[in-house]
Formats: C-alpha cells, structure tokens, sequence
C-alpha cells in the first residue's frame, strides 16, 4: 500500500509555489523552516539562500532521514536539520532572518509559547511566513473522507477518541485568532492571504485510494466497524474518490491562508 508520505509534496505543490513565491528569500537570509518534514520548503529555501543557510527543525525522526538523503542528493550545501519542537527547541538567539513554514505550526500544544520561542530565535524585523489550513468546513478533503467512511444506520461515534482542537490541522484557521497569538508572542503587522488551490491525491482512483487508507484517521474508522460496515465504507470511499478524478488527477478544493508577520 502506499504511503502519504511518498506523495505528499505532489499533493501539495500548487500551494508549495504559492509559498514560495510569497517567501520572497533573499540571497543571504538566514532562514528556520518549521516542521520541516521531508525538507521540500527547506531546500527550496537553501536555493534562494545561496549564500545564506537554512535550519529544517521537525519532531520526526523518519522525515529527517529521509530530508537528509534528499539533501545530499541534491548537492546543498548549506542546510542542516535538527530534531526537535519549536515551542521548546533550543535556538540561538536573534539568529534568523526568516522564518518558513508549510502546515508546520498547527499542532503546538501551547501556540503563544511556540510562537514566542521562534521570536526569541529571530532578529529584530525577521519575518515570518507561514501557510496554515483555514476551517475543516471550508477543506473538502477534510469533510469528504469522513463521510465517505459513514455507514448509515452504522455511523462511529464521531467523538470517539478525538483529537483536542489545538492538535488538528485546523487550529490556525481563524485570522483573529492567530493574529491575537501572534502578537502576545512578539509580531506585529500581522497580514493573511487566501489560498484556494486543490491538494492533488494521485493519478487515478486507486493511488487515491492507497493513501486515504493509509492514514491514521481511516484506520481507526475502519478499526471500530465490523467487517461487512468497513466493507461498504470502502467501497463509498472508492466512489467518492472516483467522483474527483479529473484529467490532472484525484483533486479536492481546499482553502489555506498565508499569514505574514514582523518580529517585533
């Protein structure tokens, strides 16, 4: 079976340009990428920063791993990763120029001390650029796959186990809230921009199908039906995956922001 993480920089490439066009890196910025994953963002920053350097910081192991091989492969020299979390990540002080981000800051435990220990870690006027998630309700994948996995009359119990709101990917969604935390925690000039782009699931229906059965989230519905209920659930998940196939690939709308903002 497939795995998201082999697909998840083609998933997101549209708003990966619209990032990176709005990171706007200079040649001898200093930059932090966070919640680095794979490294995509970091290495395209280390382009932009030739005679700069970049720091990819991220709490998994695996995608650090794999980042560094995808960094040697690609002959920069002038990128290093670390393991860690932003909000208590040990940083030297009023180091960054910039500070990047693509769905990387959504699941701080606690936002403002997250946010602060990264102003600490930048300089005076330093900017931040990140891409958040607006709400779940205007994320068509985020609804979509959910009920395609609801049976009727067979539905789990949607509270089951969930997931506190500061740990979805939608907890950065609303401006006035994460222009509130912004600023408690050192920024100002704080400024959002739509993007409204599709997030691209593979070529066809059953690469789509490959990597929502992947996820977490799909294993533990399917975990709590019996097998004739998880049976149907698939099959109404295959035609709704089929219902988005268009000749560019399985595609679902979906709504982010690009927040901006000036250490203070």
């Amino acid at each position: 079976m497939l795995s998201i993480a082999d697909h998840y920089d083609a998933e997101l490439s549209r708003h990966n340009e619209r990032l990176r066009a709005a990171t706007d890196i200079r040649p001898t910025d200093r930059v932090l990428d966070i919640g680095c994953g794979a490294g995509q963002t970091t290495r395209d920053a280390a382009r932009a920063a030739s005679s700069g350097s970049v720091l990819g910081v991220d709490i998994s192991d695996e995608m650090l791993e794999r980042a560094r091989r995808l960094t040697l492969n690609a002959g920069l020299q002038n990128i290093s990763y670390e393991l860690g979390e932003a909000q208590s990540h040990g940083f030297q002080s009023a180091h960054f120029d910039l500070l990047i981000s693509r769905f990387g800051t959504m699941f701080f435990a606690d936002p403002v001390a997250a946010f602060a220990n990264l102003a600490r870690a930048s300089r005076r006027d330093a900017r931040l650029v990140m891409m958040v998630w607006q709400s779940s309700e205007r994320n068509e994948w985020a609804t979509a796959i959910p009920e395609a996995l609801t049976v009727p009359d067979h539905a789990v119990c949607a509270t089951a186990g969930q997931t506190p709101f500061w740990k979805t990917p939608f907890s950065l969604g609303d401006p006035t809230v994460v222009e509130a935390i912004l600023h408690e925690a050192g920024f100002s000039a704080v400024g959002f921009t739509e993007v409204h782009e599709p997030v691209y699931y593979g070529p066809d229906v059953e690469t789509a199908y490959d990597i929502v059965c992947s996820f977490k989230n799909t294993k533990d519905v399917l975990a709590r039906l019996d097998a004739d209920v998880a049976r149907r659930a698939l099959d109404q998940l295959r035609g709704m995956l089929a219902d988005r196939l268009t000749r560019d690939g399985v595609l679902f709308d979906s709504r982010a922001w690009i927040v901006e903002a000036l250490i203070r």
